[in-house]
């Protein structure tokens, strides 16, 4: 890879990028100077000293307004990582004027959130209450694309499936998937199943991109058959209710489904698949590089035992 020159960047100012991502918002120059209050001729001038900067055209100039050239994507990416970044800096640092004196941002899947999370931050908010904690699910490949790309400290999820050859990881908690029945369903009175054994049954799932879904996707393929999948739903309880209304059968976490044992009517058999045991992780670019307190809440859930769930069988 080649050295950056510094002279490249000391010609980029942050006005000439914005109004950049502007008029590639808009597909026109005039509209994007109108937008950001700079004059036409101005705002032309600015892309063209943009565009000298960096050695090639940054748009196709149509008659009806202006396209990206393929330098003009990159650069776009970039522009609005810059911006992303400077307003993280502001918000930052608008904290520390405020008294607070440290800022995590965590991206975590449904898993983590439902089960483990609330106890988890609690803890360490008692702990550090000076610090804030911004927390946002996500699936766990979003977090992995998250952490890579900055716009968050820590991410916390199953990143195995997505490829974490360029990211760190961390054990961070374990639980295991259990088939969910209405009471009364025929499968209802196995002590244990085969997934592969389900799959005459209508299922309830999560997200197509969700762990539990491409989990049982990939079974399913395996075993030579298909997932009657006959809806989705965006949410640990909502799977649930629609098994407690006979709607189909779904695979819950355990330690997800001993918190919603309140709804009753519903009972639970454990897989005997090997991948059904399941290891959530804490994600990050370099835990070493951490923030401070981001290390120190990425130290304080890696140390944290995982709960006991207690019988997981019948919830009436």
């Amino acid at each position: 890879m080649p050295s950056p020159d510094h002279r490249f960047t000391r010609r980029l100012d942050l006005t000439s990028l914005q109004l950049f991502m502007a008029a590639s918002e808009c597909g026109s120059i005039g509209r994007a100077a109108e937008q950001e209050f700079i004059a036409a001729s101005a705002a032309s001038k600015r892309i063209a000293d943009l565009e000298l900067a960096v050695g090639t055209p940054l748009f196709y100039r149509r008659a009806r307004g202006v396209e990206l050239t393929p330098a003009g994507q990159t650069l776009l990416h970039h522009a609005r990582a810059v911006q992303f970044n400077l307003e993280r800096m502001q918000v930052d640092l608008s904290e520390f004027a405020q008294g607070v004196r440290g800022h995590v941002r965590v991206h975590a899947n449904i898993s983590a959130i439902v089960q483990f999370l609330p106890e988890d931050l609690a803890a360490f908010a008692r702990q550090h209450p000076e610090v804030k904690i911004d927390l946002h699910e996500h699936l766990s490949a979003e977090v992995v694309r998250a952490v890579r790309e900055g716009h968050c400290d820590l991410g916390i999820g199953h990143p195995a499936a997505q490829g974490t050859d360029d990211v760190a990881v961390r054990p961070y908690r374990q639980d295991r998937l259990l088939l969910v029945l209405p009471e009364g369903h025929p499968l209802a009175v196995h002590e244990a199943l085969a997934f592969a054994d389900t799959l005459a049954f209508d299922h309830i799932g999560l997200h197509s991109n969700s762990s539990i879904y491409l989990a049982m996707s990939r079974a399913a393929h395996l075993a030579g058959l298909a997932v009657r999948l006959r809806m989705q739903v965006t949410s640990l309880d909502a799977v649930c209710r629609m098994i407690q209304s006979g709607l189909g059968i779904g695979l819950v976490p355990d330690q997800a489904f001993a918190l919603l044992r309140t709804m009753g009517g519903l009972c639970s058999v454990p897989l005997t698949d090997a991948w059904a045991a399941r290891e959530l992780q804490l994600v990050a670019r370099d835990f070493a590089t951490l923030p401070v307190t981001a290390r120190l809440l990425a130290d304080h859930l890696a140390a944290r035992p995982t709960p006991h769930s207690g019988d997981r069988r019948a919830i009436r």
